[in-house]
């Protein structure tokens, strides 16, 4: 199982922070796009490593059109000498209408499309097959030889869609090379609905999940002392609530019958009551999103909890820790101790 890292510093280190966790043995780092441009990261990030992946988790695909994504990623690509994975995700209604200004309509099968749309356009400049994608959401007809990269020598990247309901996850399936998992997930739901949508999807273009790639985050709870271990536990309960507030991710919870927490925290979110959401995280809820170990039994119980169901994982750690306290995970799942 590979282990990644989200960067989280300043932009402007993140090519010293990338640098730094290749040399602690991560396996990706994945940029997210929130204040900054993911891409310019991703390119800060490779070219200060050499081995690890390089990616976006995630861009939001529907801020962009496929070609504008086409030509970043076909870059990015060429510059990490073949490291990108371009990880796409939708983001939720609102922002795509009034934080980006963009249409919204039918997120499945956009995605559908959007992915297919790169796929026709990388053929496009790697195989010179004439650019000829006519969607419902997407039309791309048009290249002319002033305006097509020359073919990438390392072909296009691997391509991840993040998603949590089926019908999202099912299209990532069919069209994508991976899947990201939202932190807000379980082993009971990647089991019960994450990776039969996954199989539908594979099944649907004659494929096995063999091959694919899914990425399972995880929360982690964990201090090298009591109080470090209170402030993690508290911060941790407080981001599993903000999440759980979201009426988008109240399947998670129905799978346990926890459906109720949901309108219980949005009814609190409502109120900016932010504070005593994470109160109402009791310890069967905790429990199922994160890991909860000292520091030395955190990789045992990531491999306990997804050996076998995902293929890579990521620490998701919503507080302040020294770097150090995560070394050892890295070094467990980096040699299978």
């Amino acid at each position: 199982m590979k282990l990644d890292v989200r960067l989280t510093v300043p932009q402007r280190q993140a090519g010293e922070a990338a640098r730094r966790y290749e040399e602690a043995g991560y396996s990706g780092i994945w940029v997210s796009e929130t204040t900054h441009d993911p891409f310019l990261s991703v390119l800060l990030s490779a070219q200060t490593t050499t081995t690890a992946e390089v990616g976006t988790s995630i861009v939001v695909a529907f801020a962009r059109s496929p070609m504008t994504v086409a030509i970043s990623a076909n870059d990015l690509q060429a510059l990490s000498g073949g490291r990108l994975v371009l990880g796409l995700g939708t983001q939720v209604r609102s922002h795509i209408l009034h934080r980006f200004s963009m249409p919204w309509s039918h997120p499945a099968p956009r995605m559908r499309e959007f992915v297919l749309a790169l796929r026709a356009i990388w053929s496009s400049w790697n195989e010179g097959v004439p650019l000829d994608f006519e969607g419902e959401f997407y039309h791309h007809t048009l290249m002319t030889p002033f305006f097509a990269p020359d073919p990438n020598p390392f072909g296009p990247p691997k391509v991840m869609l993040a998603g949590v309901g089926p019908r999202m996850t099912e299209v990532a399936g069919e069209v994508a090379d991976g899947f990201i998992c939202h932190a807000f997930t379980t082993e009971r739901y990647l089991r019960e609905v994450t990776i039969p949508a996954l199989a539908r999807g594979r099944a649907g273009i004659g494929k096995s999940l063999e091959g694919f790639e899914i990425s399972g985050p995880s929360f982690i709870v964990t201090g090298a002392t009591g109080e470090e271990f209170d402030i993690a536990l508290r911060e941790t309960k407080r981001q599993i609530a903000f999440y759980a507030s979201t009426p988008a991710y109240r399947p998670v919870l129905e799978v346990h019958g926890w459906g109720e927490l949901q309108s219980d925290l949005n009814a609190l979110a409502r109120q900016d009551r932010w504070d005593e959401m994470g109160e109402l995280i009791d310890d069967d809820v905790l429990n199922s999103f994160a890991i909860v170990a000292e520091p030395n039994g955190i990789a045992p119980a990531l491999a306990e909890r997804f050996e076998g169901l995902v293929q890579r994982t990521s620490l998701y750690i919503p507080y302040e820790s020294d770097p150090s306290t995560w070394q050892p995970v890295v070094d467990a799942i980096r040699w299978g101790g």
